[in-house]
């Protein structure tokens, strides 16, 4: 049968398999094109949509609710006081109450409605017609001008989902704005809207609007209004009217014209005169250095909530007054200036953070971490003082070499053996280098944490001359922790709220401890009375009891002056931004002269007296001067003895008459 395949088989195939002459030639499997397989492809795809649409309804079902649009922002606004109640500054956004549109002047929504969406009564969620007139208007612009999304769409977006261009979130815009046609009637859907929708400034909603364009109340909105607001909403800050009054008022027209063209108005209600905002409400600036220190600790203090929260600070509004004038008054040229002044238990009550916030908003005072130079050798010598140390202590002010490092004094001399007093007095860099290496850094570094300075602390020789870079803020803390006499002060902007402390048990939970009256705390205040009354820092003294260090890093980059009288404890530091060198400016000249020219007026308006001094400490008197000698020399008194004797008896004698 082999050598007969060819004859009885065709292309491999036998002939009983071949079609007949009359019958359609079939082709393998192989060569079979299916016909409907794009019609399954649809199908299939049908499906897959169909379960998307199906999966996002119920997702929004269980994790949209529809009243979103209707609930505070999650961060309120915050109005921030002083602790006399004058405003500071205000920052976040503002919501207030929700709007119901049946209570509205029937103007105010169709105002809304004639510029964003004018078929929004007419579709279920979507409007193809005004889709296509928005691309054709974009088309002859040549830019994109005109929106296709309806109010539903707006509120889907603004409520449920993110900012994004993409087209999955416009598809799932459609897909929610379905949702709420389904589930809301149309007052329903404008009233979320109109209650939820940005207007510019800081302000979303209606009711806020309202009252801060206008000072009314949203039902009371005059017909120029209504038409102000439903236009701000294209571009809110680009139409505001505060900032941008011709463009708003023009932007106004349009939706007037608008509402003569949908029949809403006659066109002679469209020539009424342009809405003006009111300009009486108090302008507070957003931000100021004090307030952005403060604010993240007052956010986390308050849950959400409708229109503005008064938040109280400790920030006294007359010393800060204070403070910004003694800052500009200061003649440091290209130099900036950091003043923060606290109370002895933490509470700030005056903050400068550099010369202009408006020209630099960095806070100088608590975000830069400069070196503290002699500033701060107060944690040296108070490791020496818990070591066995006092201020009558005999210290060697000589030279000093450490693996090569030879600390150099400030003025070039060198005294020779000299108290502990005089070492802080004048600020000796070679005596502190010394006590600091014989107590040990470790225990400077655990002084320095004990005050309350988080800063890093290098371990080496330096460390005593203020080599670490520390804030202005936490170095001033440290310095209040010397003047109540406990440790640590935090410093604080918000009030302490009733219950936070005190108590029967206060005393045993509190953190920290006490500096020792007798060998710690009486002579620190020695120490620091010295430096401030005789020392490097006598520019600083006042007439009441002072207390400070000054502190001048290498190359005269920083200039400090920290210090403390009766209820006040004041930091002042002085710098440059790119860290070049002040000069001859010193912790002892300029930061001084600025840190009295604010204490004096500040001691004069603030009667707070400060914590009590302990029983091992009295202020030093000063010594009285000596009795001044005439300058006549004594042989030329003895020549006159007549002549005084003389008026002596002249003197009687008139007396007797």
């Amino acid at each position: 049968m082999a050598d007969h395949d060819g004859i009885w088989s065709r292309g491999g195939v036998n002939v009983e398999d071949l079609p007949g002459a009359l019958e359609p030639a079939q082709l393998p499997p192989s060569h079979i094109k299916p016909r409907r397989r794009w019609r399954s492809r649809i199908k299939w795809t049908a499906y897959v949509l169909a379960g998307l649409f199906l999966v996002t309804v119920l997702w929004l079902i269980v994790t949209a609710p529809l009243s979103r649009a209707l609930e505070p922002l999650p961060a309120p606004a915050m109005l921030i006081v002083s602790s006399e109640g004058q405003p500071i500054a205000r920052r976040g956004a503002v919501k207030e109450a929700p709007v119901d549109v049946t209570r509205l002047n029937p103007l105010t929504p169709a105002a809304f409605v004639a510029i964003e969406d004018r078929r929004f009564y007419s579709h279920w969620g979507i409007d193809p017609r005004g889709i296509a007139r928005a691309a054709i208007a974009n088309m002859h612009a040549g830019e994109v001008r005109q929106g296709g999304s309806t109010i539903t769409q707006q509120l889907a977006k603004t409520s449920f989902l993110s900012s994004d261009r993409s087209l999955g979130r416009k598809a799932r815009e459609v897909i929610i704005a379905f949702w709420l046609e389904a589930w809301l009637t149309k007052q329903e859907i404008l009233s979320r809207y109109l209650s939820s929708v940005y207007f510019g400034d800081g302000v979303y909603g209606l009711r806020a609007a309202a009252h801060h364009y206008f000072g009314r109340e949203p039902q009371n909105l005059s017909l120029p209004q209504s038409a102000m607001l439903a236009g701000m909403v294209q571009a809110p800050s680009r139409l505001a009217p505060t900032q941008h009054l011709a463009a708003a008022q023009a932007r106004s027209r349009l939706v007037l014209a608008q509402m003569v063209e949908t029949g809403v108005i006659p066109r002679a209600r469209a020539s009424t005169p342009m809405a003006r905002p009111i300009y009486t409400a108090n302008r507070v600036p957003t931000g100021t250095y004090f307030a952005d220190w403060v604010a993240p600790a007052a956010q986390a203090s308050f849950t959400a909530d409708y229109g503005q929260i008064r938040v109280p600070t400790t920030l006294d509004a007359n010393l800060q007054r204070l403070a910004v004038r003694a800052v500009a008054s200061a003649q440091v040229g290209n130099a900036q200036v950091a003043l923060v002044a606290m109370r002895p238990t933490g509470e700030v009550v005056a903050m400068v953070g550099g010369k202009n916030y408006g020209d630099s908003p960095f806070n100088r005072a608590t975000q830069a971490r400069r070196q503290p130079g002699s500033a701060f050798k107060l944690f040296v010598y108070l490791a020496a003082l818990r070591a066995g140390y006092t201020p009558d202590t005999i210290i060697e002010d000589t030279p000093i070499s450490i693996d090569g490092w030879k600390p150099v004094n400030s003025d070039g001399i060198y005294r020779g053996p000299i108290t502990m007093r005089e070492a802080f007095a004048r600020s000796s860099n070679a005596a502190t280098v010394r006590l600091a290496e014989r107590v040990g850094r470790t225990n400077v570094i655990r002084a320095a944490r004990e005050l309350g300075i988080a800063s890093p602390l290098a371990d080496q020789p330096s460390l005593a001359l203020g080599t670490s870079g520390v804030s202005l803020i936490e170095l001033t803390s440290a310095y209040a922790a010397v003047a109540g006499g406990r440790y640590p002060v935090a410093a604080r902007g918000l009030p302490v709220k009733a219950g936070e402390e005190g108590g029967m048990f206060s005393g045993l939970l509190e953190r920290g401890g006490r500096l020792d009256e007798r060998r710690d705390w009486a002579p620190m205040l020695d120490l620091l009375w010295a430096a401030a009354n005789e020392g490097t820092g006598r520019r600083a003294a006042l007439a009441v009891p002072t207390f400070g260090k000054t502190g001048t890093t290498q190359e005269n980059r920083d200039a400090l002056f920290i210090g403390f009288a009766r209820g006040l404890v004041v930091g002042v530091w002085v710098g440059r931004d790119d860290n070049k060198s002040l000069g001859k400016v010193s912790g002892g000249t300029i930061p001084a002269t600025i840190w009295k020219n604010f204490m004096q007026p500040a001691l004069a308006i603030d009667r707070r007296a400060g914590p009590p001094l302990p029983e091992g400490f009295h202020v030093p008197q000063p010594e009285p001067p000596a009795p001044s000698q005439s300058p006549i020399p004594p042989e030329w008194s003895d020549g006159t003895r007549a002549l005084r004797r003389i008026g002596d008896a002249l003197g009687n004698l008139l007396d007797a008459l």
